[in-house]
């Protein structure tokens, strides 16, 4: 006996088996409008894959403005000390005890509060004291200080060219006259603005660090060649993670560059050599063997 059909031909379903049986009696499942399991692992992976994508666009951004504003940090550093050298016609000194007994007053204790002394004035370049070395333009987001360090370890975000590549029986860079020798003055007496022979290629100041062969100290109030640094605390990572393995350097006339830490503490050519000393000159018997 022949089912009945509704409208003269059209499909009825059937209550017993779900499925709906054409005008001949062919059985036809019915279409799901629903994902199958292989169509949803698909949409998580493009998802997954999108995510991922955006994350790292989001990580690399965040790097390329902590990196502007660090070389605005910089920069701001190296105008503070133009004013100093030529309010003063000479440089800053890398250290001065003297200044308890009145000497060199204008220096301060340090290059660093010496330049505090230039930003508290309130200076153009910076319209408000910043009342703390380890504050404001003083410090780089990208260094954070490594919870491994020990509490009296100060971590600083940047360095000054005191040294260049002296010895013991040199003077080459910024920080005074006697910057190896110390002593009751100091590195006084300091080192004049004549004496910089090319100022558009000697570095003044940059991210604190201290490098050689492959291997950086981080978190110094220096800048310095130094062949026989000794790695601290994964210092050499942190340094090289900071600005994708770049530092921002300021120079005496100014302007501010972004070496590679290899161009910086491997270089050999007498162009890279002569950039760490004020009186532009390669000096490359003064490296380590």
């Amino acid at each position: 006996m022949t089912s009945k059909l509704d409208g003269g031909g059209a499909e009825a379903g059937c209550e017993k088996c779900g499925l709906q049986h054409g005008g001949r009696g062919a059985p036809r499942v019915l279409k799901s409008s629903g994902f199958t399991l292989i169509e949803l692992l698909m949409v998580i992976a493009v998802i997954a894959v999108l995510a991922a994508l955006i994350l790292t666009g989001i990580v690399a951004a965040k790097k390329r403005v902590q990196q502007a504003q660090c070389a605005h940090n910089v920069r701001q550093l190296g105008l503070a000390v133009q004013i100093f050298a030529t309010d003063n016609h000479v440089y800053p000194l890398a250290a001065n005890p003297s200044i308890f007994k009145g000497g060199y007053s204008e220096h301060n204790g340090a290059w660093m509060t010496a330049l505090e002394g230039v930003l508290a004035r309130r200076d153009p370049i910076h319209p408000s004291p910043t009342n703390s070395l380890l504050q404001g333009i003083w410090l780089c987001p990208s260094a954070s200080r490594p919870s491994s360090f020990p509490d009296f370890y100060l971590y600083l975000s940047y360095g000054y060219n005191e040294y260049g590549l002296s010895t013991r029986a040199t003077s080459l860079g910024l920080g005074g006259q006697n910057v190896w020798l110390g002593g009751p003055d100091g590195s006084a007496p300091p080192v004049s603005d004549s004496e910089v022979i090319n100022p558009s290629q000697l570095m003044l100041l940059g991210d604190g660090f201290e490098g050689g062969k492959g291997i950086i100290k981080d978190g110094l109030s220096i800048l310095r060649r130094n062949d026989g640094t000794q790695d601290y605390l994964g210092s050499t990572a942190r340094a090289v993670g900071r600005h994708k393995q770049k530092a921002n350097v300021v120079f005496c006339d100014g302007h501010l560059e972004a070496p590679t830490l290899k161009y910086l503490f491997e270089e050999n050519s007498d162009a890279a050599l002569a950039r760490w000393n004020r009186d532009n000159r390669a000096h490359r018997e003064l490296l380590t063997p």
